[in-house]
């Protein structure tokens, strides 16, 4: 089994050398960047499994460098750790907003962090055993270029629409309860409530027709195929 890439980005030399000893460690692949400019130029050649974040730092900031990444296709499926001193609300809602899948405070404690990132990985190696491409009868879903072909027109769905139209074809006719669906779409983001499902599942009707989806309810959600 291969090792898994991991990229830190920090504009502190200590932090860089005091996880990257921990990280290799551990059997991490690392390699490293200053800054937001050479961390996004260094994803991009690297294509790593995971990147680490800092949030403060010159050129470009932690927000606007993940920002970047979740633009670029090849690296659409690269987890995104935010490590931040700030410990506002906001400041942790903007990062999921741009598409961080964690957020964790400074100062980092190796132990917390290696838990999370193994946690994390685990989870994104699952997903990669799963079938990339879904087609149901007129829907063809690609999962590795988040890609969406409807009645033989390609669509681009916003990230979240994207993720849980996937999960509900994962298995058409299946209900996935909400809990569920919180919990596979949204993960880490406490944030969100339960409405967010249904404004989702709204904008999706209007997008592949209301018939599609079925609203069971007290309990959730199934595509119907």
């Amino acid at each position: 089994m291969s090792k898994f890439k991991i990229l830190l980005v920090d504009d502190e030399p200590d932090i860089l050398e005091f996880l990257s000893y921990n990280l290799n460690k551990e059997g991490y692949e690392v390699e490293t960047a200053e800054n937001g400019v050479e961390g996004l130029k260094k994803a991009k050649a690297l294509k790593p499994d995971l990147i680490l974040l800092d949030i403060m730092m010159p050129e470009m900031d932690g927000i606007e460098t993940c920002k970047e990444i979740r633009e670029v296709d090849s690296l659409s499926n690269a987890l995104i750790v935010f490590l931040s001193a700030r410990t506002e609300e906001f400041t942790q809602l903007a990062g999921y907003e741009v598409g961080a899948n964690d957020y964790i405070t400074k100062p980092v404690k190796p132990k917390v962090l290696m838990s999370k990132i193994k946690a994390l990985l685990k989870l994104k190696s699952q997903d990669n055993h799963e079938d990339e491409i879904i087609e149901l009868k007129d829907i063809k879903i690609d999962r590795e270029t988040y890609k969406v072909t409807y009645k033989g027109e390609e669509m681009t769905l916003p990230r979240k629409e994207f993720e849980l139209l996937s999960l509900l074809a994962s298995n058409p006719k299946k209900v996935f309860k909400r809990d569920d669906i919180l919990d596979k779409v949204w993960g880490n983001e406490v944030v969100v409530g339960g409405r967010t499902i249904d404004v989702h599942i709204r904008k999706l009707r209007e997008k592949f027709g209301n018939k599609r989806f079925t609203t069971i309810k007290g309990v959730g959600y199934k595509l119907n195929d």
